[in-house]
């Protein structure tokens, strides 16, 4: 073992501040380390709201992480003092062989989970805000709801602290090696030594990861906030799901309830439709041609919807080939477990992907179910 510290926490974002709290709750010492200030608005952790559902159509397999991630989220919400998980339920629809509703009803039927399937004029009479074609179908999942990520970051990191973690805050990574006893890990203010390194990198995996063999690629996603016709009573999260809807030419636009009150709008969003940039290229100002772009989608189906537009931020995907995770220890370094490639749906898993993490830094396995994010998976690709 070596001098200093247990591990190392690189990244304190999502993934990150839970695995210095997941570490730290087992009663290591833990440095975290991350270039900016945690909630910060520079990565992917930030917008007010994060999607959290049951009905998981990438795959089946991701069923039973998300619902110890449910549970977590509740533990963490009463260990802070304040309410993390918001259930408002989740309404996805699409055409019956749409991979958004395929798959959902794939995985909640392969676990038997509750669910709804309506027809078009079901949705429009449950939720008048919606006007699906006759083609479309919808999956209702009552467990879906909203994780606050700025909340939830900070809640893991105070957690943290509270059980002896040491964070430091504006310190960028220069590099990392493996030791004879452990890892190293260079900053601008020294070298850091310790027993096991966690990297949790967002969209900078491309810089500290670069030996791994996956092939990473950064997409900007835009989040925009509308005032609906008529004002948000009908968008209220006592009346609104959370939401999904997959057009017949394969584009995904998500939404939320107005989770930020009376005069908050409503946050809207297309999935997976962002142009390819890095941390260091992304364009952060959201063009008008963006907005018409998202205006006129949500016009086919939700037509009150876009009312008035009142901002938008962008944030970060960091994709995958297959959009699935990596979470395993490195390949090459068995001293460094690695977390990223989230592809834009990863954010609900954090407090048990930090416990992953703990698990491998810890016994070098984990009893979750994680062989689908292998990254050697990508070795003949």
């Amino acid at each position: 073992m070596s001098e200093g510290y247990d591990a190392v926490v690189v990244g304190l974002g999502a993934m990150g501040s839970a695995a210095a709290f997941h570490l730290a709750r087992r009663g290591r010492r833990v440095l975290g380390l991350d270039r900016f200030t945690p909630p910060h608005d520079k990565g992917s952790s930030h917008g007010k709201t994060r999607l959290i559902r049951q009905a998981y159509f990438e795959d089946p397999a991701y069923v039973p992480l998300v619902l110890r991630a449910y549970e977590l989220w509740e533990e963490l919400g009463r260990t802070s003092g304040q309410t993390l998980l918001h259930l408002t339920g989740g309404l996805w629809m699409g055409r019956p062989d749409s991979a958004l509703v395929a798959g959902s009803l794939e995985s909640v039927r392969h676990w038997a989970l509750p669910h709804e399937v309506l027809g078009s004029e079901e949705i429009r009479r449950r939720f008048p805000v919606f006007t699906p074609d006759p083609d479309v179908i919808g999956l209702y999942d009552e467990r879906a709801g909203v994780i606050p990520p700025e909340a939830a970051v900070a809640a893991h990191l105070q957690a943290a602290v509270a059980l002896g973690a040491e964070l430091r805050f504006g310190e960028s990574v220069i590099r990392w090696e493996e030791t004879d006893d452990g890892v190293a890990v260079t900053t601008a203010t020294g070298v850091q030594r310790a027993g096991a390194l966690v990297l949790c990198p967002g969209p900078w995996a491309g810089d500290l990861l670069g030996g791994l063999g996956v092939p990473f690629a950064v997409e900007r996603q835009v989040q925009c906030w509308f005032e609906p016709d008529g004002g948000v009573g009908r968008f209220l999260p006592d009346r609104h799901p959370v939401w999904g809807w997959e057009a017949p030419d394969g584009r995904m636009v998500y939404g939320f309830p107005a989770f930020d009150g009376p005069h908050g709008g409503v946050k809207v969003g297309l999935h997976h439709d962002g142009a390819i940039c890095t941390p260091q290229t992304i364009d952060r100002q959201v063009s008008d041609a963006e907005v018409e772009d998202l205006v006129s989608f949500l016009k086919r189906g939700a037509p009150a919807l876009p009312g008035r537009f009142l901002h938008a931020v962008n944030c970060m995907y960091t994709n995958t080939p297959d959009r699935h995770f990596v979470i395993a220890i490195h390949p090459d370094h068995q001293q460094v477990a690695v977390a990223a490639g989230f592809s834009g749906h990863g954010f609900k898993y954090s407090p048990v992907v930090g416990e992953i993490l703990a698990d491998l830094v810890l016994d070098g396995s984990t009893g979750h179910p994680v062989a689908l994010f292998d990254p050697r998976r990508f070795a003949s690709a």
